[in-house]
């Protein structure tokens, strides 16, 4: 272990960042909002953290995995650390750990706030907070190799530290291609969806903060209300569609666009999830007109789509209360909050492709259980998954819902109530926003103890970097030399 490379290597992620802090005081400025100073003290102390290593340590572009992995974790640290500092700075309802949670909800793309009232925020502070979340969307690494020339073998264990191995399975390509693949699209759909929100007549500022959350599954929004501020039937579908896409593999979004494959027609992974969500749309919307508090199917429809796609794909947006929908309607959004959507998308969550592979292990060790020498494979569309795969999804499953049910548990020890301890560990596990109760669609996590938001934070970097990248992170083998 190398301290001096890791410190190189998080400097560049925190240069990456005062880019953002700077172009947000550029908003301000524009704006001439009480953030002004705030963000500009931020952009000079976050890029003299990060310029200093670059400038007194030497580079190289050899790294192992474990320093990979280091540089990882310490990068996405580093980076909620210090994207406290322009809320601290401002002050309102931002103690030290109210700024934290807002900048790791951010970073992590969770999108769950503390602030009571949002619109009382700067435009530049606003958009800072949009820009975590476009930042963490992407994943902190993937943007620093972006914008960087060859990094050689550094880019590639770099590569491998941020993205999962299901999201690598899909992705034919060099490190080099691949990231620029997946930022194609990420760009392309956030200026696409930018564009589509002010023809309809959103501002330009919101349409491109809603933009920044809607393809990084976050979820912040600039109003109390969030997207049902506006009432506006036009800008749910624009989003609802939006979420959806941002929901699938990018990869097979490249291939799509590209023409050289129907990737996503011919994906079991995608069809998968867009019936699911179909599925919920339609048992949600029967319900909710049936035994809940919508007069006409239209409505019912309406508002159902947009609360189960915005959960189902972990991005958080509310254009309804999802706390007086029926009991089944409640259910089918914690099932969404615990699945999400696709591995190699924004998307927070177990992911679709583990909910498949851990249904078929099931059916495998069942058929297997009646035939004890049958050689049974298991494929994930069109790939057969080695054993080692298969017992790795299992065991992820098995140790994402011990976290929330620790999460829970913590949160209960607190003075928080059952339902949204539970449902509160599970948006924040699966980086999704909301639960039910107090911290609901339209509501926010500023009465939950602050010992609670340390825990529920801790939860959302667990979930955002995926349970096995912390715990080999905490481990004494990864600081031994």
């Amino acid at each position: 272990m190398r301290p001096q490379i890791i410190l190189w290597y998080t400097g560049l992620v925190l240069v990456l960042n005062s880019i953002f802090l700077l172009v947000s005081t550029l908003v301000s400025l524009i704006n001439f909002d009480s953030a002004l100073f705030p963000l500009a003290y931020s952009t000079i102390i976050v890029f003299l953290f990060g310029i200093f290593p670059l400038i007194f340590v030497t580079n190289t572009k050899e790294i192992s995995n474990k320093e990979g992995l280091v540089i990882l974790i310490m990068g996405w640290l580093l980076s909620c650390l210090l994207g406290t500092i322009p809320y601290v700075l401002w002050g309102g309802e931002f103690s030290f750990t109210n700024a934290w949670f807002e900048s790791v909800s951010g970073f992590t793309t969770t999108g769950s706030s503390i602030l009571t009232n949002i619109e009382v925020l700067p435009k530049g502070l606003l958009f800072w907070r949009a820009s975590t979340h476009w930042i963490g969307g992407m994943g902190i690494i993937v943007f620093v190799l972006a914008v960087l020339p060859n990094m050689g073998f550094a880019g590639m264990t770099l590569y491998r530290s941020e993205v999962s191995h299901l999201t690598m399975k899909k992705l034919s390509y060099n490190t080099k291609n691949a990231t620029k693949v997946l930022i194609s699209v990420y760009f392309g759909l956030t200026a696409v969806e930018t564009i589509l929100l002010i023809f309809g007549g959103m501002s330009i500022f919101d349409s491109v903060t809603h933009s920044f959350a809607t393809i990084a599954t976050g979820g912040f929004s600039v109003k109390n209300n969030s997207i049902a501020a506006y009432d506006n039937l036009y800008f749910d579908f624009v989003i609802i569609i939006f979420m959806i896409i941002a929901g699938i593999h990018f990869g097979l979004l490249y291939k799509t666009i590209s023409n050289r494959f129907r990737s996503v027609e011919n994906s079991g992974v995608v069809k998968y999830y867009l019936v699911i969500l179909f599925i919920g749309v339609l048992l949600t919307t029967i319900y909710n007109r049936i035994s809940g508090p919508y007069e006409n199917l239209w409505t019912s429809l309406r508002y159902s789509t947009f609360q189960i796609v915005s959960i189902g794909t972990s991005t958080g947006f509310a254009n309804a209360n999802s706390n007086i929908w029926s009991p089944v309607a409640k259910v089918l959004l914690i099932f969404f909050t615990f699945q999400c959507a696709c591995a190699g998308s924004t998307s927070g969550g177990i992911k679709v492709d583990r909910i498949i592979l851990f249904g078929k292990t099931i059916v495998k060790k069942t058929r297997q259980l009646l035939h004890p020498h049958a050689v049974i494979p298991v494929t994930l569309d069109g790939s057969e998954i080695t054993p080692n795969a298969l017992e790795t999804s299992v065991l992820y499953v098995s140790l994402y819902i011990f976290v929330v049910f620790l999460s829970t548990l913590f949160l209960s020890m607190t003075g928080v109530n059952p339902t949204e301890a539970f449902t509160g560990s599970a948006a924040a596990m699966g980086n999704v926003g909301p639960g039910l109760g107090a911290v609901g669609s339209l509501g926010n996590y500023s009465a939950i103890p602050a010992f609670g938001k340390w825990i529920l934070t801790g939860t959302m970097l667990l979930g955002r970097l995926e349970i096995f990248g912390i715990i080999i992170f905490l481990s004494r083998s990864t600081w031994k030399n």
